[in-house]
C-alpha cells in the first residue's frame, strides 16, 4: 500500500540520498549530451488561438504560480479549446478542502467551478509576489468525480486535474512554451518508460531561490493507468502541485500530484497526462480541448 500526501499541502521534503543525486545528476548529463531517447509522441496543435505573447514578456506560462483561497500551486501546461479560448491546467486538489493525506478526489470535499484563481510571480504572494493575471476555475477533476459518483479506486485517487480559464482581458500575457527546456513538443501517448529521463519546473513559494525551480531526474515507471513515479533533482515540495512533466521528446506527460512516504519515499506520483485530458474531455464541457504546444524547440540544456 503505498503511503502519499498531496504536494500542496506536505511538509517539505528533504533532500535525496547523495548516491541518488549522483545517478540523477548523470542521468540529466546524458540526456542533455546525446539527445532525446525517442519516447513516442502525438503532436497537438495550438488551436484556434495562436498570438501568444512573445517568451521574454509573457508572464503567464507554464510554471507561473497559481493561488486558489491560499493554497499556492503551479501552472502546468496551456490548453485552448475551438473557440479559441485559453486555459492553464494544476491539481485538482489545490482546490481541495481537506487535508493533506486525504487523497481520494471522489470524496473529498472542493472548491466549486467559477473560483477564482491569481497568478503571481515573484515569491511568496503575501511577501514580494506580484499578481499578474486572474482566471476563474473552469474544471476540476475531483468536482466532476463526486458529481458522476465515479467509485473506481484508481481513477479516485490519481486523476488529479483542474483548468483555469484565463479572464479575456489576460490572454495577451500568455505563452504556452515551459520555461528553461521550451516545449511541450505535444502530448505523449506513452508516458515516461523506466529509467528515462524527465523534465519539470516547480515554482514553489517555499523554494529560495528560482535557481531550483528546474528539475532533471528519471522516471521509475508506471504505477497503473492514471500515475507515473519519478525521482527529480530536487523532488517536488509544496508549492510544487500540479507542475508539468516533460519526457524525453519534450513531450508533455504527467501533472505533479503527490510526495510518496512509503514504499518510495522521496520519490513524486506524477498524474498521467493523456489520461486526465481524455477525462477531461468527455466530461469538462469544453468543446475541442487541447494540449498548447511551446512557441520554443524543447531542450534539455537551458533554453538561449
Amino acid at each position: 500500500m503505498r503511503t502519499r500526501s498531496w504536494t500542496a499541502r506536505a511538509r517539505t521534503a528533504p533532500a535525496p540520498a547523495p548516491v541518488l543525486l549522483l545517478v540523477v545528476t548523470a542521468l540529466a548529463l546524458v540526456a542533455a549530451l546525446v539527445g532525446p531517447l525517442g519516447a513516442e509522441a502525438q503532436a497537438a496543435p495550438a488551436g484556434r488561438h495562436d498570438r501568444w505573447a512573445p517568451v521574454a514578456a509573457a508572464t503567464i506560462t507554464p510554471g507561473v504560480q497559481m493561488y486558489t483561497d491560499g493554497a499556492q500551486c503551479t501552472a502546468n501546461f496551456v490548453f485552448t479549446d475551438k473557440r479559441g479560448r485559453v486555459y492553464v491546467g494544476y491539481a485538482a486538489h489545490c482546490a481541495g478542502l481537506g487535508e493533506a493525506t486525504d487523497t481520494s478526489g471522489c470524496t473529498t470535499d472542493t472548491l466549486p467551478r467559477g473560483t477564482t484563481v491569481k497568478f503571481a510571480r515573484g515569491g511568496n504572494l503575501a511577501s514580494n509576489g506580484t499578481i499578474v493575471g486572474r482566471g476563474r476555475l473552469a474544471y476540476s477533476s475531483w468536482d466532476t468525480m463526486a458529481r458522476l459518483g465515479t467509485t473506481d479506486a484508481d481513477t479516485c485517487d490519481y486523476n488529479d486535474f483542474a483548468l483555469v480559464k484565463v479572464q479575456r482581458r489576460h490572454v495577451d500575457r500568455v505563452n504556452p512554451t515551459v520555461p528553461f527546456f521550451g516545449g511541450p513538443t505535444g502530448l505523449s501517448r506513452t508516458g515516461a518508460p523506466a529509467g528515462s529521463p524527465v523534465y519539470s519546473y516547480g515554482q514553489s513559494s517555499l523554494r529560495p531561490t528560482a535557481l531550483l525551480s528546474p528539475k532533471y531526474g528519471f522516471s521509475l515507471g508506471g504505477s497503473g493507468d492514471w500515475s507515473w513515479d519519478v525521482y527529480t533533482l530536487t523532488p517536488g515540495i509544496p508549492g510544487d502541485s500540479g507542475s508539468g512533466f516533460l519526457d524525453a521528446d519534450g513531450a508533455a506527460f504527467g501533472t505533479l500530484s503527490t510526495v510518496a512516504l512509503a514504499p518510495l519515499p522521496l520519490s513524486n506520483g506524477v498524474g498521467d497526462l493523456a489520461s486526465e485530458l481524455d477525462f477531461a474531455r468527455r466530461h469538462s464541457g469544453i468543446p475541442g480541448l487541447r494540449l498548447a504546444s511551446g512557441t520554443e524547440p524543447f531542450s534539455a540544456l537551458p533554453l538561449g
